[in-house]
């Protein structure tokens, strides 16, 4: 977070009368303040009136009331979670309800807001919030599918425009955006984050926050929520709220940074995890709230559990009841407690007991009045409930038009034999075929907020609207995801048979990735494989376009078809985006963030694991491989294809960091195609010698550049001392001199590589 200090008030005022003495006309002149100083002056006067305010209404509050701000209760039918407290005209009169969640939409909104100030002692305006992870009613990619685009910029305008399109419906708060790092793609939630890499993972975390909380204070805008608190991606087996453990160096250096992004870049709530962390569960975890994120960190906003998370304390094992629980939570620092109802039941009574103090109380008290004043409720508890910007703003053409390129530029080409695509548009005759051709409802992926099928363009629908009635576009679903008929077999091959070419549509329904979706195996579901198996007999050129929310083993489907393109679940523009990007109008430049396997038992398979002193391609037999498959992935992190192809030149860099500890990487690109194209151009290092075992290698930087066919671009990196360090298990943060390989190339496996070295 950037922090404007303040200048002294004498440094101030000598200022001023410098500036006074220096013009002519010292009796008329108004000597002006410096920009930053007028603006800090401003949020120094801003401060001050908060601080009133809310030192002020807190006084005023009984304790049911303080412990009511704590408690979120879901206000609608939409539940991601087991039911749980319920919400009544009871709790709102003792201004008992802080915050509802899972309502949308002015009118509603509207209702449950009347009701609260109608009811209530003191009027607090109630905080609205929704699971806005990828769009409200326009729906973009998914995350996992967005983050491949490497397009930091696009991430920040989609979760703007997710920010002013839920606005819009009345919404003052995400839960959004995830950012566990997942290296396991067994975990459903997956499809929710930015990969396998922290380093990336920290710079679309940056984007993402900044976009929802874009012009926060405004009623355009959203407060963003970083989750889940903390590596809720790493769980055993890849099981979702499973135990995870994980050595403390692993914690700090894979796990945590992408957290810590999110403060510095100005995010106001976080959300705790399910799991557990080491044995200590992250709901009830003091270390975790409240020594790191608030006092090593210095996190200002407040803390929201997950559904139900306080409660599964007990289960978990660290408590006897409900009122452990509780005590538990908000001790440790969990300042809301989300829609078990056991801080509105138990934590009045722990105080004056002495279990809880109420200073304790008052503190997350504050931090959540904060938040609603800095939203303007206080001003007006209906700012963001404006039936006619709804109207205006949700599923506008600028937003369609965002969806669109967003689904364009996430979208991976994994292969394409004998340049198939893209595919001619003066074709006569196109087989579509897949459980996924023509389907709207799965193709929105999970947590589709209020996204509404009926908006959806399918696959077979954008193909028409591309070529029109000189194209005959045939459409045979030929099965569907999990049964086992194979009816429509002999029709999709005829089909096939008849066309020019064949676009095979398949993948996962959106549920079969998300909360509570782990899978332990990751081929096609049901009988896509053979269908494509069955397609390929007719001969003819065969397209397959995946829709998913993780990778998939696609050793079998990558040999069968021609050209294999990712399209990851694109959201409402589906359709349109996918014959974009098959027919050409737009080059794809999507690159893997998550690496793809050949089986499920090479998991985990992540690009930047540890070396080993028997590495598997040693020519020796007792190395780290299976005895069935080579140690590599079918898909490489960072590997896509395009329309046209890149050719790089050597590293260019000096063989030692200069004395300020930089040291200036360049690397020349070549488009050697016949089209203009994006390249995302990709830096790497490894620590050759290290007082632990360290990565073979570690993304570090990455530039994602348009280059014109026959252009050569001249990419160039400022790689720092401080980005060659580790942490230790004692989570201690070290740069150690030697040497280093310096990799530059367009994936984590072919690289051109020069060594440096660092010395103190």
């Amino acid at each position: 977070m950037n922090l404007k200090l303040q200048l002294p008030r004498a440094t101030m005022l000598a200022m001023l009368l410098m500036g006074t003495a220096l013009v002519t006309n010292a009796q008329k002149a108004r000597p002006k303040l410096p920009k930053k100083a007028i603006a800090q002056q401003k949020k120094t006067q801003q401060a001050t009136a908060e601080d009133k305010f809310v030192a002020e209404l807190l006084s005023k509050m009984t304790l049911d009331e303080k412990v009511g701000q704590l408690s979120q209760y879901v206000g609608g039918s939409l539940l991601t979670g087991p039911k749980s407290g319920a919400l009544s005209d009871s709790l709102m009169a003792r201004g008992m309800v802080g915050s509802i969640l899972n309502v949308g939409g002015v009118a509603n909104l509207r209702q449950l807001q009347d009701k609260n100030m109608r009811l209530s002692r003191l009027k607090i305006p109630l905080l609205f919030a929704f699971d806005v992870i990828h769009g409200y009613k326009t729906i973009f990619p998914t995350p996992l599918a967005e983050s491949c685009s490497w397009d930091l910029d696009l991430m920040y305008r989609t979760a703007k425009a997710a920010a002013i399109e839920a606005s819009a419906s009345g919404i003052h708060w995400t839960f959004a955006p995830m950012v566990d790092l997942a290296r396991d793609p067994r975990w459903g939630r997956i499809v929710e984050g930015a990969g396998e890499d922290p380093f990336l993972g920290c710079k679309v975390a940056e984007a993402r926050v900044k976009g929802f909380q874009w012009n926060l204070g405004k009623p355009n805008s959203v407060l963003a929520c970083a989750k889940h608190f903390a590596a809720y991606g790493a769980p055993q087996a890849g099981r979702d709220y499973a135990s995870v453990d994980l050595a403390p160096s692993t914690l700090a250096e894979m796990y945590l940074p992408p957290y810590k992004a999110c403060i510095d870049a100005g995010v106001q709530t976080f959300m705790s995890a399910f799991n557990d962390v080491n044995g200590e569960p992250a709901s009830g975890s003091h270390w975790l709230l409240t020594q790191l994120l608030r006092d090593q960190w210095k996190f200002k906003g407040f803390v929201v559990s997950d559904w139900n998370a306080v409660v599964q304390l007990k289960t978990q094992g660290v408590t006897a009841d409900d009122k452990g629980a509780a005590i538990m939570a908000l001790n440790a620092g969990l300042d809301m407690d989300m829609v078990d109802g056991l801080y509105n039941e138990h934590i009045a009574e722990a105080v004056k007991k002495g279990l809880v103090s109420e200073a304790t109380v008052n503190a997350s008290v504050e931090r959540i009045l904060r938040q609603k004043y800095r939203l303007g409720l206080f001003d007006d508890a209906y700012a963001f409930l404006d039936e006619a910007r709804e109207q205006q703003t949700v599923k506008s053409a600028e937003l369609m038009a965002l969806a669109r390129e967003a689904a364009t530029k996430s979208m991976v080409l994994l292969k394409n034999k004998d340049a198939l695509l893209p595919l001619s548009k003066n074709i006569k005759r196109i087989a579509v075929v897949g459980p996924l051709a023509d389907n709207r409802a799965e193709v929105l992926g999970s947590w589709k907020a209020r996204g509404e099928d009926a908006d959806v363009i399918t696959v077979v629908q954008g193909l028409r609207n591309k070529l029109g009635a000189a194209t005959e576009v045939v459409y045979v679903r030929g099965c569907d995801f999990l049964d086992t008929k194979t009816n429509e077999f002999v029709q999709a091959r005829q089909a096939a048979a008849n066309a020019d070419v064949v676009i095979a549509v398949v993948g996962e329904k959106a549920l079969m990735s998300g909360e509570s979706r782990s899978r332990a195996f990751l081929s096609l579901p049901g009988l896509q494989q053979q269908l494509i198996d069955t397609l390929k007999t007719a001969g003819k050129p065969l397209v397959t376009v995946l829709m998913n929310g993780r990778p998939l083993t696609l050793g079998h489907v990558n040999e069968q078809t021609d050209a294999l393109l990712e399209a990851w679940f694109p959201g409402t523009q589906c359709g349109n985006a996918v014959a974009d990007v098959l027919f050409g109008d737009v080059n794809p430049s999507g690159k893997l963030t998550v690496s793809f396997p050949y089986a499920e038992g090479q998991i985990p398979n992540h690009y930047n694991y540890r070396r080993s002193g028997r590495p598997g391609d040693m020519e020796q037999t007792s190395t780290v491989r299976h005895i069935d498959l080579k140690n590599k992935n079918l898909f490489p992190f960072g590997y896509g294809l395009s329309y046209t192809s890149f050719a790089y030149g050597a590293v260019e860099c000096a063989s030692r960091f200069d004395a300020n500890g930089h040291l200036k990487v360049a690397v020349n690109v070549t488009n050697t195609g016949e089209r203009d194209g994006e390249e995302t151009v990709q830096l790497y290092v490894a620590d050759k010698v290290a007082s632990m075992v360290r990565p073979v290698k570690e993304l570090k930087g990455f530039k994602k550049v348009p280059i014109k066919r026959g252009e050569t671009l001249r990419v160039e990196f400022d790689l720092q001392v401080r980005d060659l360090g580790f942490y230790t298990n004692s989570m201690k943060y070290v740069v150690e001199p030697g040497e280093f390989e310096i990799m530059v190339g367009p994936n984590s496996e072919e690289l051109k590589t020069k060594t440096v070295v660092w010395e103190k």
